[in-house]
This record gives C-alpha cells, structure tokens and sequence, in this order.
C-alpha cells in the first residue's frame, strides 16, 4: 500500500471502498437474501437505551433523575417525564410495526396509531409495575445480608436493573410490540450479565443474587417468591424439528419453578417438562431435567478431594497426601 498517493495495488483506495459496497449492497437487495437490506425506519439501538433510562427515572424517581425536586412538586415532574416516555416509547412501536409491514410487502397507515395506542397501555401500566419493583426490591433486601438498605439495592444490584427492564419488555411482548422487547431485553443483558427473554412469566417478589450468567429462557414460568443465583440456567432441553427439519416454535421448552423455590449457583434446570416444586431448594451445579417434588432438597454428593501438603524433614521436603 502506497499511504502518500492513496493507492493500493496500483488502484486508487477509493475504488476498493466503492467495490466493496457495491458487492455488500448487491447481497443486500438480492431478492430471496435471508438478511435484506431493511428499507424502512427500524427501532434504534441507541433510542432503546434512553427508553430504558426513561422508563428508570419513571419507576424509580429521586434514584435515576428528579433527585432535586420539591416533594409537592413530584407529581407535575413525573407528568413531564411520563409524557416524553410516551413520545419516545409510541416513536419505537412505530418504527417495529411499520417495519413489519414492509417485510410482508404490506402498505399501513396504521403503524403510528398502533404506536400511541400501545405506548399508551404500557403508561397505563406503569403504576402497578412499581408496585411490583418495590416488592422486588424488598425482597432483594430481606434475601442478602449484604444489603444496607434499599437505596443500595436500587442504585447498585444488577439483578434489579434486569428485573426491571424485564417487567417493562415483558408488558410489550404480551401487547404482541414486536422487537422492541427483545432489543430491551438485550441491552439489559450487555449491561448486566443476566438474559432474561421477555416471553417469560415471572412472579412477585423476584431476587437474582449477584447474577451473571443467569439464563431465563422464554417459556419459563416462574412463580412468587424465587430466588435464583449467579450461573443458572432454565433452558430448554432440545429444540424440536417439524417434518420439513425447521425448529417448531411456541411450544412450552423451559422449565416451571413453583413459589419459594431457591436455585443455587451453577445449576441448570432444562425442558418444558420439567417442573421444580414448591419451597424445593436446589443446590448449586446440579443438573436437572426431571421434575421434582414440593419441598424437595436437590444436592451433589461431595466431591472427592485431594490435597497435598508440604511438610519439612530435616534437609528435604517429604510430599503427603491425604483426602477429606
């Protein structure tokens, strides 16, 4: 490469540029392409991210935006803020059904409609969602020792942050949004560590301690009072095929936890089968895809472990092992 005239093999540099894109659009409107080139408005990565930010200040006032404002004044400032969520939020709807439309080759004048008209359940929604967050956090308190308070569990637990933007997804993916949900979902992943598909049904009072690597798969059902740590997985158990070999979707793949279950660090519960008890405790590392009964303590045996311990003898080291 010549850098002082621009060249590259003998050819100007920006004729390489050129045929590159050209190439890269030709695969792009190449009719029957599986990734197309999208020719209207998508949701933006970026706009999901204030939503979210949005929606935070929202639920959790004085905490994420509005700490300066008069107590008499919280319900005017929550007003403003609930209305430029709405603007925000109906502007993403829009942009999914419209795109929607577009892939089926279909022409809707409706997409900005349905935008406001489902931005506006989500609004309407909002109030009892906080009653929920409030009792996630609560619970997130009286389940770790570590917790100082709730100020600490609302700015500092990255299982809460999932929680809530999950409750928030949740909510769109039953209004049938479509992929405004999943992108929520996945920027709460990026910035936490814990996947939790929008699809699942999850109860009251929901505590994710520490949290990374946490999978929550889309048909699972969990119910009130659950505990989940770092490293679980509620997957599925495989993924079945129709006569044609394509994956058959909307079928129930990941697994049911009933009221005050507990599931330690690194266990994996898998299949839609599979249904973990009431008040059972399942400890961690354990691998299921069995059902198991209410009340019910799923352990590993110990491992068998080795040490081997230096000991001085006279001039040499003398090597002994033994087991616990």
């Amino acid at each position: 490469m010549d850098s002082a005239n621009g060249t590259h093999g003998g050819a100007p540099l920006h004729e390489h540029f050129r045929e590159a894109a050209r190439r890269i659009a030709q695969r792009c409107l190449e009719e029957g392409n599986a990734i197309p080139a999208a020719h209207s408005p998508l949701p933006s990565y970026d706009a999901a991210k204030d939503l979210i930010a949005s929606l935070r200040s929202l639920l959790f006032p004085g905490y994420y935006g509005g700490q300066g404002v008069h107590p008499d004044l919280m319900e005017e400032y929550l007003a403003e803020v609930a209305e430029r969520t709405f603007a925000l939020l109906s502007n993403q709807i829009a942009r999914c059904f419209r795109h929607n439309c577009r892939k089926l080759h279909q022409v809707c004048d409706s997409c900005r409609s349905q935008g406001e008209r489902h931005a506006l359940a989500l609004v309407d929604k909002l109030p009892r969602l906080r009653e929920w967050l409030e009792e996630d956090v609560k619970a997130a308190f009286d389940g770790d020792p570590a917790a100082k308070s709730y100020d600490e569990v609302i700015f500092s637990y990255p299982g809460l942050r999932a929680v809530m933007v999950y409750r928030v997804a949740h909510e769109l993916f039953v209004q049938e949004v479509p992929l405004l949900p999943r992108l929520m979902s996945e920027i709460a992943h990026a910035d936490t560590g814990i996947d939790i598909h929008p699809g699942a049904t999850i109860g009251r009072r929901f505590f994710i301690d520490h949290g990374t690597g946490v999978v929550v798969g889309e048909t699972t059902i969990i119910g009130d009072d659950v505990k989940l740590y770092q490293g679980v997985t509620l997957g599925a158990l495989s993924f079945p095929k129709d006569a044609c070999g394509a994956l058959v979707r909307g079928t129930k793949r990941h697994p049911t936890l009933e009221d005050g279950v507990t599931v330690y660090a690194g266990a994996t519960i898998l299949g839609g089968a599979t249904t973990i008890g009431r008040g059972s405790v399942i400890g961690g590392n354990v691998w299921i895809t069995n059902s198991v009964p209410a009340g019910t303590k799923v352990i590993m045996e110990p491992p068998d472990l080795k040490f081997k311990e230096n000991r001085v003898v006279q001039q040499g080291v003398k090597v002994v092992d033994y087991q616990i």
